[in-house]
């Protein structure tokens, strides 16, 4: 029970990664703030991580409109008194060339997946700098280091969350806030479940370890960032991608 008592704000946590995410820092004793654009998921998702005996709020946050974020942070600060674990996890894709992506596609995902961690690490930190304590992970991807086909918004976004995450790591250390990244490959979510088995074939031979990723990968190293073994890491990428990237 190494988070015993802590308080950690996860977005994007209804399902996928984030669930994974929230799951695990419950189960080494945190009090998790389960946040998602959509409130009866995350309700639901809430109410299961109760059953591990932790204290859980659901709350609807669009992380992409900075006073919806900052309503959403003061409610968990009343509910909790602290927040000592933020994971910005939520993200979207709306994938095409560049020759025909739509500005509108290239606009939403670098809002949601960009500046909604910057509106929720903004609003987190003021409390983790007063607190002089905290742990900020974000998760980056593999596509934000090498690039992707069909994925410049995805891409830059990613990308954008590593620059990001050096950058505040450097602000906030001496207030012994750490800011780390992590980078997942490819991982077997419901978004992969759907592509064909000849699209999974040529994804498997990318990857010197053979096969797809699973959300609990993710989730284990997020888990080693937000915990006491990670005090002295800040401003770092840790890539979960069975070896696609190195």
């Amino acid at each position: 029970m190494k988070l015993k008592d802590k308080v950690a704000f996860v977005t994007g946590a209804a399902q996928g990664i984030g669930k994974a995410v929230a799951t695990a820092l419950a189960k080494e004793g945190a009090n998790i703030i389960v946040s998602d654009i959509n409130l009866e998921l995350a309700s639901q998702t809430a109410k299961e991580i109760e059953g591990l005996g932790v204290k859980t709020l659901a709350l609807k946050t669009n992380v992409a409109d900075l006073a919806d974020v900052e309503s959403s942070i003061a409610e968990a600060a009343k509910v909790f008194g602290r927040i000592d674990i933020l994971v910005n996890n939520a993200g979207i894709t709306k994938d095409g060339l560049l020759i025909r992506m739509k500005k509108e596609d290239w606009d939403a995902v670098l809002s949601v997946n960009l500046t909604g961690v910057f509106n929720c690490t903004k609003a987190a930190s003021t409390l983790m700098m007063k607190q002089r304590y905290g742990k900020i992970v974000n998760i980056a991807s593999i596509v934000g280091q090498m690039g992707n086909f069909g994925q410049a918004n995805y891409a830059a976004s990613k990308a954008g969350v590593i620059g990001f995450t050096k950058t505040v790591a450097r602000e906030l250390a001496s207030r012994n806030v750490t800011v780390n990244a992590v980078a997942p490959g490819f991982i077997q979510t419901a978004m992969t479940d759907k592509l064909t088995e000849d699209v999974k074939k040529k994804m498997m031979e990318q990857i010197p370890m053979a096969r797809l990723g699973q959300p609990e990968d993710v989730a284990s190293a997020v888990l080693f960032l937000s915990g006491p073994e990670s005090d002295y890491v800040t401003g770092q990428v840790l890539a979960v991608n069975g070896g696609m990237y190195m």
